[in-house]
């Protein structure tokens, strides 16, 4: 599976309350029937992937493109497994809006409850912090997260499912994370990818990109090794010639010619720094002279210190691009791609194998649940009625 993140359209409402209580209902009888097939660290681990979290969560009566899906679905399948985490091996964290800042304390008051040793406790908060600042920071891609949830289980499988949100273009974009892949949390750390094709005005400051690692190390590099003072030398440069960063621009340094940063309409429309303001900023002179006392050993250690956001990576990132020459990625993490391929070979053609696998998982699921024998019939009928069969009533339909 590649990495990346999945785009949708931004939903308004609420979810009525009687969709909510099946969804919860038939969340909990396929959750079970998971965990007892698979355990608990496949169950996170599935939960990662956003192919298969985009399928169960349409499987729960959601729209496959609707940013509710990841808000409302786990929601209901924190709803679904209340009183049976330990039960189950899995537990889930955090949520919505306010309900994602108590991720911490949920984590911490689960390890509590589990006498989980402190350094695990203390792992599992690292990871949801981290996750939350690279994918506010590090990916600048024009979402704002405001939903953050984090899966995990006894055993120390845990799997982070985030969404920002695009005011401007009325679009929501979710991150998945997994222990599984992300074993370093600072490069390429998401799991899975599925996205529609589309066209955004704001392009992307990608410092977790294999492309960026020069402009990451000549950061490190920067503060390690020049301090504050030379630092803000450079800074200045910025705030100098912030209205022209737009454009191709030259200036003299020692009589040499310095030709600064090109931001031109094939890379992207719209970046940031074209409406960013490096003028005299003391938050911004503070958090500099603060991560330059400390002396951060790795990017990683930059980026988790308190009071370092956006603003100060895409500044850093600048000065090592502008400056120095390391140039960062602008490449959009964002991919295409479909669970098994689609009828007219694009992006690839259906791969007949893997299909009969899922149906085939599908149907030991169905087998599994507490369904009476006639809905088990029924469904295990639909899962083999193929289009083109003449009991079908969707025969030839695609």
């Amino acid at each position: 599976m590649h990495r990346g993140v999945a785009t949708f359209t931004l939903d308004y409402g609420k979810c009525p309350t009687w969709l909510f209580e099946r969804m919860v209902k038939l969340g909990r009888e396929i959750v079970q029937v998971l965990i007892d097939e698979y355990g608990p660290d496949e169950f996170v681990k599935r939960i990662a992937d956003p192919v298969w979290f985009q399928s169960l969560g349409t499987v729960l009566a959601f729209d496959w493109n609707a940013s509710g899906l990841t808000t409302i679905f786990t929601a209901a399948l924190k709803e679904a497994i209340r009183g049976q985490e330990r039960q189950l091996g899995v537990f889930i964290c955090g949520g919505k809006g306010k309900t994602s800042l108590k991720t911490p304390e949920q984590i911490e008051n689960w390890g509590s409850w589990l006498s989980l040793p402190d350094g695990q406790v203390s792992n599992l908060v690292y990871n949801s912090k981290m996750s939350a600042k690279v994918d506010s920071a590090l990916v600048q891609d024009g979402f704002d997260i405001y939903h953050h949830a984090f899966f995990f289980s006894k055993n120390g499988a845990w799997a982070v499912v985030q969404q920002g949100m695009n005011k401007i273009e009325r679009t929501a974009r979710r991150y998945h994370w997994s222990s599984d892949s992300a074993n370093d949390l600072i490069v390429e750390p998401h799991k899975g990818i599925v996205s529609d094709p589309y066209q955004r005005k704001l392009s992307t400051l990608n410092m977790t990109a294999k492309d960026s690692g020069g402009n990451r190390d000549l950061t490190v590099d920067m503060i390690s090794q020049g301090g504050y003072f030379n630092l803000m030398k450079d800074i200045q440069v910025l705030r100098k010639h912030s209205s022209h960063l737009s454009k191709m621009v030259s200036i003299k340094v020692n009589e040499d010619q310095l030709t600064l940063l090109e931001l031109a309409p094939r890379e992207f429309k719209v970046h940031p720094v074209m409406t960013d303001n490096f003028n005299k900023s003391k938050y911004l002179d503070k958090i500099l002279w603060k991560i330059c006392d400390r002396k951060p050993g790795s990017y990683e250690n930059l980026l988790s210190m308190k009071g370092v956001g956006p603003k100060t990576i895409r500044a850093l990132s600048l000065v090592s691009e502008v400056v120095y020459g390391a140039p960062a990625s602008y490449k959009d993490p964002a991919r295409y791609s479909f669970a098994h391929g689609g009828k007219d070979a694009t992006p690839y053609p259906v791969n007949r194998r893997r299909y009969d696998e899922s149906i085939e998982v599908f149907k030991k699921a169905v087998e599994k649940t507490r369904f009476g024998q006639v809905e088990k019939r029924k469904m295990i009928e639909n899962l083999t009625i193929f289009p083109g069969q003449s009991t079908s009533p969707y025969s030839g339909v695609y």
